[in-house]
């Protein structure tokens, strides 16, 4: 399988030359883009298909089609001067921090070398993570269950069920209609873990994972075959004995059933392992905030709020409900909202507004308005035309409200103590109006 790379908002131009795709590669991508949730109005919200060219958009992760895959990666503002094969390396290991904060997966990214990272396709280092993972939890065992069975015996055993025997044995009472409990390895739990195996196999082009991943296709020999629509989530108990599985359900759940991801599309047409940028950073820079500021007198809420902009005269109900990304609250009054974007602002120092939306603006005018916080916060990715530090880069009070709204930037390629660096945002030592633009 022929892999392509191309970052968010790029483009793989067609051809048969180095760095080119040819164009039945292209409209097989393409055509699997289409058939994801996040295609949107007309096809073109995953990849544009243009005449000459693939474009990327917001979305990242992999597209696979017969013969060739397709990775794109965030835009992230890695070091310009470093080459390709190197900025792609950091952006791919930045991506997987990403979702393991997001999943809340501990991920060990300290046995993989930059020549991995540089070589690998984002899909086959997700999956070699998870055959890790899933090789450590079986070295202590294959988890087993208490499944209730039923079975014609010709001694009792359990509890007799009376409705069958007297149905079904009524004329041959040497066969008693039991009903039992017996400790089997066909559980729900294992048949997802069996169905993200399988569904890894089809997938990998990778000669050491897909040893990896037959292997740990054995271990599951005796557990039913079950499609993926047909996985019982619900009945995948954790608990105190199993809790060590929790992150590898979590990581079945990305390959086969996320939020995040498509569906297998069509008859053989191709798989997708898609994320969408704005809500990814949104998620992973929310559960980041919140155990930045664990231990203070704060306390954080993710998508809280929810109070409505206006009220309906006819049922007296609200109309145009509001879903902050981010209310930080002390002692129950809300002090400080935050709403993430995954958007580059400007850095030209002849241009006040910094390139952010006038939508924005009105989106945070609108908090200021509700929930009443002095502090509102626009929380962009940081780049390199911006400095070499992240910081708050704009303060300006809202006319007619004792209210401030500032801009700020977060270096998401930097994970060096995260969580000081955002509490050291989040905890000005300076009063709002200090330092207003």
């Amino acid at each position: 399988m022929k892999p392509y790379t191309v970052r968010e908002w790029g483009e793989l131009s067609h051809g048969d030359a180095e760095g080119q795709i040819p164009e039945h590669f292209a409209d097989r991508l393409a055509a699997v883009a289409r058939s994801s949730p996040f295609a949107g109005k007309g096809g073109g919200g995953v990849l544009e298909h243009r005449r000459h060219s693939l474009r990327a958009r917001g979305v990242v992760g992999i597209l696979a089609a017969r013969g060739c895959s397709l990775e794109i990666l965030p835009k992230i503002g890695v070091v310009p001067e470093e080459s390709v094969e190197r900025q792609n390396a950091v952006i791919r290991k930045r991506l997987i921090h990403m979702l393991a904060v997001t999943l809340n997966l501990k991920v060990e990214l300290g046995s993989m070398t930059d020549l991995d990272w540089q070589q690998e396709t984002l899909l086959e280092i997700l999956i070699r993570i998870f055959c890790d993972k899933l090789t450590e939890a079986l070295r202590k065992g294959v988890p087993r269950r208490y499944v209730e069975q039923e079975d014609d015996l010709s001694a009792l055993r359990g509890g007799l069920d009376i409705t069958r025997q007297f149905t079904r044995h009524a004329v041959n009472p040497s066969r008693l209609a039991c009903r039992f409990d017996e400790l089997s390895e066909d559980t729900a739990l294992n048949r997802i873990m069996k169905a993200a195996v399988v569904h890894l196999v089809r997938l990998s082009r990778s000669p050491a994972n897909h040893q990896r991943l037959r292997e740990l296709a054995f271990v599951y020999a005796d557990v039913t075959d079950t499609p993926p629509p047909a996985l019982q989530w619900h009945d995948a108990v954790i608990d105190r004995t199993n809790r060590a599985w929790q992150e590898l359900l979590s990581m079945a759940r990305l390959f086969l059933q996320s939020r995040y991801q498509t569906t297998t599309s069509g008859t053989g047409m191709g798989t997708a392992l898609l994320f969408e940028m704005n809500k990814l950073f949104e998620e992973y820079i929310g559960r980041l905030i919140f155990r930045a500021l664990a231990g203070t007198d704060l306390t954080v809420s993710l998508q809280g709020g929810r109070l409505f902009c206006l009220t309906s005269e006819d049922s007296g109900g609200g109309l145009f409900q509001t879903k902050p990304d981010i209310i930080i609250r002390r002692a129950g009054a809300v002090i400080h909202v935050i709403d993430t974007k995954w958007k580059r602002i400007s850095s030209r120092i002849d241009d006040p507004k910094q390139g952010v939306s006038q939508s924005d603006i009105y989106q945070m005018m609108a908090y200021a308005q509700l929930y009443h916080a002095p502090r509102l916060t626009l929380l962009y990715p940081h780049h390199h035309g911006l400095g070499s530090e992240e910081r708050v880069h704009a303060r300006h009070p809202v006319t007619g409200h004792e209210a401030i709204i500032e801009t700020a930037t977060v270096d998401v390629v930097n994970g060096e103590k995260m969580l000081d660096r955002l509490r050291k945002l989040l905890i000005a030592e300076k009063t709002l109006t200090d330092g207003v633009a």
